[in-house]
């Protein structure tokens, strides 16, 4: 067992199934940073995901379906915006309420398109390339996360941007008073958690070559765990990820051999427990999370 855990394929494995997690946990922590919390990144994903299989359906080409996923994703979040900024609604609420929607409209979209509820045709998926050194076999995706962590962090912890955005989400009235638009700062930080999420679909569609009715399966929740665990810092949360997508990787691992399947399926949420339990009460989440802003109030 151990050498099949230190081995290439199992490190691949570990990737390709903690992308899901990681996109949308990037996605969280800009919104949260901002000030808004994105329970919503369920329903990005899995919006994002039917979009995706629509567009490759459609067209044969896999990138024109990852536009038109994260076109998807970047309508979803500003709808969560709309709501949850201009008309200062609920934020939870709004976000399970798309979580909600995104399940009723894929499944009568998928029928309506395809005639089936549950599941698409096949589409075409990324080609992986076969050049890379030491590696070997590595799909697109793989890379383009680990640049985006990248980004996430120079952006929010090295840029005037990511100033701001912090800033609105910890004291939002300060920032208003230095001349920082505040709303258009969490909008802006919530479409970077759409653009982000709905990558996170785009890899299911494409993975998976095609859309299963509820295939996000909780990813988006896991994500937001992540965030939480990784104290909403762009590689504290991919790293928490890769936590969660070893325990899964490890599970199916274990089900090929000999060990009982209960306690097997048991090892990810044991896991996940004990993560929380470790890290979730020394994590302090931005000051005005979840706080609506009115310049009148201050």
């Amino acid at each position: 067992m151990l050498n099949t855990i230190l081995s290439l394929a199992f490190v691949g494995q570990l990737l390709r199934i903690s992308i899901p997690y990681a996109l949308p946990a990037l996605g969280g922590t800009f919104s949260e940073r901002g000030g808004i919390v994105n329970i919503g990144l369920e329903g990005i994903m899995l919006i994002s995901a039917f979009v995706t299989t629509v567009g490759t359906f459609y067209t044969g080409n896999p990138l024109i379906g990852i536009l038109c996923g994260v076109a998807a994703g970047i309508a979803v979040a500003s709808l969560h915006g709309l709501v949850a900024i201009t008309f200062k609604a609920n934020q939870i609420v709004s976000g399970i309420a798309i979580n909600l929607f995104a399940v009723g409209i894929t499944k009568f979209s998928c029928q309506l398109m395809f005639g089936s509820s549950s599941n698409s045709p096949r589409i075409a998926g990324l080609e992986a390339w076969n050049d890379i050194p030491v590696i070997g076999e590595v799909n697109p995706f793989i890379i383009g996360t680990c640049i985006l962590l990248a980004l996430s962090h120079i952006v929010l912890f090295k840029s005037r941007f990511g100033l701001r955005l912090r800033s609105v989400g910890e004291n939002p009235a300060a920032a208003d008073s230095l001349g920082v638009r505040v709303n258009a700062m969490r909008y802006y930080g919530l479409i970077l958690s759409g653009i982000l999420a709905g990558l996170g679909g785009c890899w299911l569609a494409l993975d998976q070559h095609g859309f299963t009715d509820g295939m996000s399966a909780g990813r988006g929740f896991i994500a937001l765990a992540a965030m939480i665990v990784g104290k909403w810092k762009p590689v504290g949360a991919v790293i928490a990820c890769l936590f969660f997508g070893f325990a899964e990787a490890l599970t199916i691992q274990l089900q090929g051999g000999a060990t009982s399947t209960q306690f097997v399926q048991m090892i990810p949420y044991v896991m996940t427990m004990l993560v929380l339990a470790g890290f979730i009460g020394r994590s302090i989440p931005p000051a005005a999370s979840g706080i609506p802003f009115d310049k009148g109030d201050h």
